[in-house]
C-alpha cells in the first residue's frame, strides 16, 4: 500500500511540473497515471 502511495505522490508531483512547463500531453499522461494508482488504492483499502 505505501508503495502504492508513492508512485501516486510521484505522479502527482510530475503532473504539476508537467502543468508549470506547459507540456499538456505528458500533464494529462501524469494524470492517467495518477488516476490508475488512485483506483488501486481504493481497492486495496476496499478488501
Amino acid at each position: 500500500m505505501t508503495d502504492l502511495t508513492n508512485k501516486y505522490e510521484t505522479a502527482k508531483q510530475n503532473s504539476i511540473e508537467f502543468m508549470k512547463n506547459g507540456q499538456i500531453a505528458d500533464y494529462f499522461n501524469a494524470l492517467l497515471e495518477m488516476n490508475k494508482y488512485k483506483r488501486l488504492l481504493v481497492a486495496v483499502t476496499a478488501n
